[in-house]
């Protein structure tokens, strides 16, 4: 175990850098460095002073030399004005050319400077990645047992009604897009015109003039159950019917299973064998599907976040590439690409451990 897992380590960093090269590669395409220069400096600028501003501010050069620099592996640059001024990538007012370090990249926790927060990277990222996490939590712990609870429920029996009814659902909350479900739940339950709540409020039953509201922004500061049901029951009910489908498969797979039939003919109640004998097995499967969802769940809230204008990893992705903030972009590259590698990571040691035959071999 101890040898895989320094495998994969390896195979991370590996592909870590690789990721992150092609993101930066990609955001510090010429067009993107104009459209930065002019916006920093004036959208009058000359060609000339357009490649001025690209030389002075660290972006000429190589791109492999710069992406060392950016991610710390190499030193930062510096270079000298036309008024004498020393500057480079490391010099900030609190670092003079004297003292100022001569790495400082990613991997030394300078991230860069946010053009569209106007404050480092770092920590424009720590305080919406808080925002998301709680998002993320509460879509897992509506999601997870829901989904598993579906497809346990749906693959006991295969082909009743039990089972067609659930997996009906299931197809049809994966198959509808999150801007779609979530533009369907504020239509039905966070409308004063239309819905549910326009009802409810004829007779008395909600205070307000609606039952939930159809913004997320106050939740930044006061999370509740009525500004935070909506975003988090669009997010989850597209990952409950992809879960319920693979436990669904999985548990039916195992029912039929000739120690299941064994147990059963010794006269094992059914619920015993469910249980005791076929849930567990049921269950190793969709675990790798779970942990995937973190990976998902942290690039699929753009769409939600935006449409309940809730401000988190996902709108800030969103707010970085309209405003072409090329180091809030990759400083959001970054963060995807570790929890998608970290989640992968656990996902393939859990497994290992849930399953005995992986594990002797």
């Amino acid at each position: 175990m101890l040898m895989f897992v320094v495998r994969r380590l390896g195979l991370m960093i590996l592909t870590a850098l690789a990721l992150t090269f092609i993101v930066f590669f990609l955001t510090n395409l010429r067009p993107n460095l104009e459209k930065l220069a002019r916006t920093e400096g004036s959208v009058r600028m000359s060609e000339e002073a357009v490649d001025q501003w690209i030389i002075q501010n660290g972006h000429g050069g190589s791109v492999f030399v710069r992406y060392g620099e950016w991610m710390g592996l190499m030193p930062g640059w510096v270079l000298t004005d036309e008024k004498g001024t020393v500057r480079g990538r490391c010099i900030t007012a609190t670092n003079t050319p004297e003292t100022a370090p001569r790495y400082c990249g990613v991997l030394q926790g300078d991230w860069g400077f946010s053009t569209f927060f106007k404050k480092p990277v770092l920590d424009s990222l720590g305080e919406k990645l808080a925002a998301t996490g709680w998002l993320m939590l509460a879509v897992m712990l509506v999601m997870v047992p829901a989904s598993l609870l579906i497809g346990v429920l749906s693959g006991m029996r295969e082909g009743s009604r039990t089972d067609r009814a659930l997996s009906t659902f299931s197809i049809a909350s994966t198959a509808t897009p999150e801007y779609v479900s979530g533009v369907i739940l504020v239509a039905l339950l966070a409308s004063p015109v239309v819905g549910l709540s326009p009802l409810l409020a004829s007779w008395g039953w909600i205070e307000g003039k609606t039952l939930f509201l159809g913004t997320a922004t106050s939740a930044i500061d006061d999370i509740t159950f009525w500004n935070f049901t909506l975003p988090v029951m669009t997010i989850a009910l597209y990952g409950i019917g992809y879960i319920a489908r693979m436990t669904r498969a999985s548990m039916t797979e195992v029912m039929t299973a000739q120690y299941i039939r064994t147990a059963r003919l010794k006269g094992v109640s059914f619920g015993a064998v469910v249980v005791k004998h076929a849930l567990r097995n049921a269950l190793i499967a969709p675990f790798t599907v779970i942990m995937l969802q973190f990976p998902w769940l942290l690039n699929g809230v753009v769409i939600v976040e935006t449409l309940f204008n809730y401000k988190g990893f996902g709108w800030t992705l969103v707010q970085a590439a309209g405003n072409n903030d090329i180091n809030l972009l990759l400083g959001c590259s970054v963060v995807a690409v570790f929890v998608v590698l970290v989640t992968q990571l656990i996902s393939d040691v859990g497994y290992v451990f849930l399953n005995p035959r992986i594990r002797l071999s």
